[in-house]
C-alpha cells in the first residue's frame, strides 16, 4: 500500500494555520496540484481560463512558477488541455478526454464512502502466478487489482469480499493477457480460522487507520482566515483526500474494527469542503477578473 506522506515544510503559503503540519501543498507534484484546481474551479465553470489566472493560483498554494508552466504543458501535451490564443495571451479549455477525466475523478472523491455498501457474504478469490522476471507484468497486476480493493494475503493469491468486481477483475487478466494462467472462484468464508488473520495479511489497515487519523487531525487544526487562505485550504483538503480511494478497500463495516476511523475523516473533509466552498470560490473570481481586466 502506498504511504501518505502529509507536508512537513517550514512554512504554509499564504499563513493558514494547519496545526502542527503546515499545509505545503507545493510539496506535491505540479502537475497534480493543477488536476485538483482544473477539476474544483474550472471544470464546473466550463470556460476557458488564461495561462495568467492558473499561474495566480498554483503559485498561491506554493507551485513555482517554472514547475507551473511546465505542468500545464504536460497536460496539454497528454492531450487533457487545449489552448487558444488572443494576441500575446492563451487561454485554456478542457478537452472532452481532460472533460471526462476529471468528471469520473469528481464521481469517485465525492462519492468515496458516503454510502453504506451491504454485503452478501460473498469472496472473490484469484489465483494467478506471475514469474519473477516478469517485473513489469507483476508491477501492472499489482497496481490494477489494488486499485479495485484486492488484498493478496499470499503470493499468487488475491481476495476480495465483492463477488460483483468478477467483471473488472477479470476484465484486467485479459488485459494483461493472464487469463488463461488464472484460476478464480466465488464462495462464502469457511470458518477455518479467524477472518481477521486473512484480512490482517491482505490489507495493511492499520497504516491506512492512522492516514485517516492523521488526515482528520490535520484537517481540525486548519484555520483560513481570509478568502485566499480559504483557497489554498480547500485545494489541500481535496488534494489531500483523493488519495484515501486509492488506498482504502473499502471493506464491509462487517470485517472492520468498529472504531474505524474513516468515518470521522469522511465527515472532517465534507463539512470543511461545504464550510470552504463559497470563500475559495468566490476567490477565484477574484483572480480571474483580475487577469480579464
Amino acid at each position: 500500500m502506498t504511504d501518505v506522506r502529509y507536508p512537513d515544510s517550514d512554512a504554509a503559503p499564504l499563513g493558514v494555520a494547519v496545526g502542527a503540519r503546515p499545509l505545503g501543498v507545493a510539496s506535491a507534484s505540479a502537475r497534480s496540484a493543477l488536476l485538483t484546481i482544473l477539476g474544483e474551479f474550472v471544470g464546473p465553470r466550463r470556460q476557458a481560463v488564461w495561462t495568467s489566472t492558473l499561474l495566480r493560483a498554483l503559485a498561491a498554494i506554493g507551485v513555482e512558477h517554472k514547475a507551473a508552466r511546465q505542468a500545464i504543458s504536460r497536460m496539454a501535451q497528454e492531450g487533457l488541455l487545449e489552448s487558444e490564443r488572443s494576441g500575446r495571451r492563451v487561454r485554456w479549455s478542457l478537452t472532452v478526454g481532460g472533460a471526462t477525466l476529471l468528471r469520473e475523478g469528481a464521481d469517485r472523491i465525492y462519492g468515496f464512502l458516503r454510502e453504506d455498501r451491504s454485503w452478501d457474504g460473498r469472496w472473490l478469490v484469484v489465483n494467478v502466478a506471475v514469474p519473477e522476471v516478469q517485473r513489469s507484468l507483476r508491477h501492472r497486476l499489482r497496481t490494477q487489482l489494488t486499485w479495485l480493493g484486492m488484498g493478496s494475503p499470499a503470493p499468487g493469491l488475491w481476495v476480495i469480499p465483492d463477488a460483483d468486481k468478477e467483471g473488472a477483475v477479470l476484465g484486467v487478466l485479459e488485459e494483461l493477457g493472464l487469463r488463461s494462467n488464472a484460476f478464480a472462484w466465488i464462495g462464502s468464508w469457511v470458518p477455518v480460522e479467524d477472518v481477521q488473520s486473512l484480512i490482517s495479511a491482505a490489507w495493511t489497515l492499520d497504516e491506512l487507520a492512522a492516514q485517516y487519523r492523521d488526515f482528520t487531525t490535520w484537517v481540525a487544526g486548519m484555520a483560513p482566515l481570509t478568502s485566499a487562505e480559504t483557497f489554498v485550504a480547500q485545494v489541500a483538503l481535496v488534494h489531500e483526500w483523493r488519495r484515501f480511494p486509492f488506498l482504502d478497500p473499502v471493506l464491509p463495516a462487517s470485517l472492520l474494527p468498529s472504531d474505524w476511523p474513516a468515518t470521522c475523516a469522511v465527515d472532517a473533509f465534507i463539512d470543511n469542503h461545504a464550510r470552504w466552498h463559497d470563500a475559495a470560490q468566490a476567490q477565484w473570481e477574484v483572480w480571474a477578473a483580475e487577469e480579464v481586466g
